[in-house]
């Protein structure tokens, strides 16, 4: 995506199901578990760079000893610090007891991490605090082992303050600033309750289902219990990926399917979704359930996981991403008046490249079409070289822009920095027929259109293009977003821009006022929730008219090409994620009534001028 916006966070949860013996006489490692961990978590590293973390439980530790662990980093190499500190535990522990490493059982004792409990986590933060204090697991603690709890998750709430103010405690600093925060403690008191009423065996499945109902959000989380017990759970829309595997020797959960197939060479059958509202639950004993907690909701499953988010090595993300550029053929070649012979396409590296290729197999697909009708039709007078020609004729491919290096300036004045952004990127020269070429780029998705402007289109321009055609795979970004995006500026979107500037050359600027007024009355109301007046931005133009605008916000005053820009539709979407319909971003429409809140209080700060996410 030329205009990078905040990842989703990666979650890897494992529960061994046998002692460590086992896995040292199988697999000649007592460590089998924390090599897993530590490839879900580096399979995944793409959803999380500004941190990570880790925690175990160990079963069945002798009273007074220490039973859960945790070790956070922040940073974008966190992953390796973490495991090159277990690392050099590792090696300490060597160095005094040299056949230590021979007795798992001894071993476990001395190394803080070698539980058959593990949880990861990595941390892309939608909040901008990127401190260690921020990174998941966060953990209670408690002398009583079963009030210990460990939880880490993908997520965001909408609704952090209603759950502080219904709980009887109310903790300030990191607990307090933290959408996990307001998790942690909602479950923990949950849990405490349970422990009171019955400390020998504790309702996992009531726990969950007495806090989630107070949550309003999307997520998938996973926690550790200091008696052994642990679980994970998805939302009841389904808006947050999770996937599972589970074998006689090992259950383990991941936020990509992709990750869980690689790190354990299983086959897709194999690993299962996590249903929405669902929780898997393994109990100290090892007792596996899936079980319902909420009960689903319409599945409202994150679309942007399809187009961007997740990595393309999973199948069904793949074909979903070669759909989603096979489905702007069309629109291109009809914007193109058909003429492939003067048209380059590209792609911006390096996440629209599955994309890329599906609209190519599209434009294909009419290439052969026409050649195979003219060929028919023209068979009797058509000599040899002419029909040579014909299907010699390709769709012409270059790698047009070229990602060189995550360039810095000390420079703070604007003029300098809008000059080094231009540079981000790098051109292949020679590839064009100066005034003849169109040159079509796609990408996943246009948020602010930033490096758009500032650099792509500046860059490409140099080669001389008749015209310039930015293709998205995904459509308009027009909401905020309050799931786990950190997109919750209405002002930063270049479509919503796009409607303004429209509203304004209209004469229609008042209705921004208008929908203002709507929205103050709403929240004096309580009623914020309900609806989303935003919808009225956008609702007199068509969603062509907002991207011929876009295109004029796009085209530099630099630039001598023409600049048009076509956005994935709607359906084409549906059409190539059936099964992730969650569109709120695009459509407005959101899963849960939190939503509409926010998007209302998004556009009041943009109203009001004031800095800061809606929620």
């Amino acid at each position: 995506m030329s205009d990078a916006i905040r990842h989703e966070c990666g979650l890897a949860y494992i529960r061994l199901l046998k002692p460590l013996s086992y896995y040292h006489r199988k697999y000649g490692t007592a460590f089998f578990g924390l090599n897993k961990l530590y490839l879900l978590m580096e399979k995944q590293h793409n959803r999380g760079q500004d941190g990570a973390g880790i925690a175990s439980v160990k079963l069945n530790t002798e009273p007074g000893h220490q039973h859960m662990n945790r070790l956070r980093v922040s940073g974008s190499q966190a992953i390796a610090q973490i495991f090159q500190n277990i690392n050099q535990e590792v090696t300490e522990l060597e160095q005094m007891y040299p056949e230590i490493l021979q007795h798992p059982g001894l071993m476990k004792g001395y190394m803080r991490f070698a539980g058959e409990i593990l949880l990861g986590h990595l941390r892309y933060g939608t909040q901008g605090k990127n401190n260690v204090e921020f990174c998941h697991p966060f953990i209670k603690t408690n002398i009583n082992p079963t009030r210990n709890l460990a939880m880490a998750g993908n997520f965001n709430l909408v609704n952090t303050d209603e759950l502080f103010d219904m709980l009887t405690q109310h903790p300030t600093g990191t607990l307090r600033e933290s959408d996990l925060g307001a998790m942690i403690e909602t479950i923990h008191y949950y849990l405490c309750e349970a422990d009171s009423l019955n400390p020998s065996s504790l309702n996992i499945e009531g726990i969950l289902k007495q806090a989630t109902t107070h949550f309003d959000g999307g997520f998938v989380f996973s926690g550790l219990i200091g008696n052994g017990d642990s679980f994970v759970m998805r939302d009841a829309n389904g808006i947050r990926p999770c996937y599972y595997y589970k074998s006689d020797e090992i259950v383990v959960a991941a936020s990509e399917r992709a990750a869980i197939m690689t790190a354990f060479n299983v086959t897709q059958q194999e690993v299962r979704k996590l249903e929405p509202g669902h929780a898997i639950i393994v109990t100290g004993k090892g007792e596996f359930s899936d079980v319902e907690i909420l009960a689903p909701r319409k599945h409202t499953a994150c679309s942007f996981e399809r187009i961007y988010f997740s990595r393309g090595s999973d199948p069904d993300i793949y074909r979903e991403r070669m759909q989603l550029g096979r489905n702007l053929a069309g629109t291109v070649l009809k914007e193109l008046n058909n003429d492939l012979k003067n048209t380059i396409v590209s792609f911006i590296p390096n996440t629209a490249e599955i994309a890329f290729y599906g609209l190519i197999k599209g434009l294909e697909d009419y290439l052969k079409e026409t050649v195979l009708q003219r060929i028919l039709s023209r068979r009797e007078s058509m000599s040899e070289d002419d029909m040579r020609e014909l299907i010699s004729r390709r769709v012409r491919i270059e790698k047009i822009a070229i990602k060189d290096v995550k360039l810095r300036t000390f420079i703070t004045e604007d003029a300098s920095r809008n000059e080094m952004v231009q540079h981000v990127y790098d051109i292949t020269y020679g590839t064009v027929k100066k005034g003849v070429d169109t040159l079509v780029v796609i990408d996943d998705s246009i948020v602010r259109g930033t490096t758009l402007k500032e650099s792509i289109i500046k860059m490409v321009d140099r080669l001389g293009p008749k015209r310039i055609i930015v293709v998205s795979s995904a459509p308009q970004i027009r909401y905020p977003d309050c799931y786990g995006i950190d997109m919750s500026r209405m002002g930063d979107f270049i479509a919503f821009q796009a409607a303004v500037g429209l509203l304004a050359d209209t004469g229609n600027a008042a209705k921004l006022q208008d929908i203002y007024n709507q929205c103050k009355e709403a929240e004096d109301n309580g009623k914020l929730h309900e609806q989303n007046f935003v919808k009225g931005v956008y609702s007199d133009f068509t969603a062509e008219e907002i991207s011929r605008k876009i295109a004029k916000m796009l085209r530099h005053e630099q630039v001598n090409a023409e600049v048009d820009v076509i956005y994935q539709s709607i359906e084409g979407l549906y059409d190539a994620c059936p099964h992730n319909q969650g569109d709120w971003y695009f459509t407005g429409n959101y899963p849960t009534a939190g939503g509409n809140r926010v998007a209302n209080r998004a556009f009041m700060n943009y109203m009001e001028k004031q800095e800061g996410r809606g929620y």
